[in-house]
């Protein structure tokens, strides 16, 4: 159960990363900007998919090993 939670935490800091970096550096990346009933708020997506890995994390880290 640790590792799946690392795993989607991994995944969720990705995609909120390249969500920000897409609305600030205009680069075509990530996928909150191809969720159409997002539009106008991907940087709320993209911050909260951030917050999101780090209590993903914080989880894993509380599981024991196994």
């Amino acid at each position: 159960m640790k590792e799946l939670l690392e795993v989607l935490g991994f995944l969720a800091l990705v995609q909120g990363v390249l969500g920000l970096v897409h609305e600030f550096a205009h680069w075509r990346i990530g996928l909150v900007q191809r969720i159409g009933f997002l539009d106008g708020y991907e940087v709320y997506a993209s911050v909260a998919l951030v917050v999101l890995a780090f209590a993903l994390f914080a989880a894993a880290e509380s599981r024991k090993p196994g």
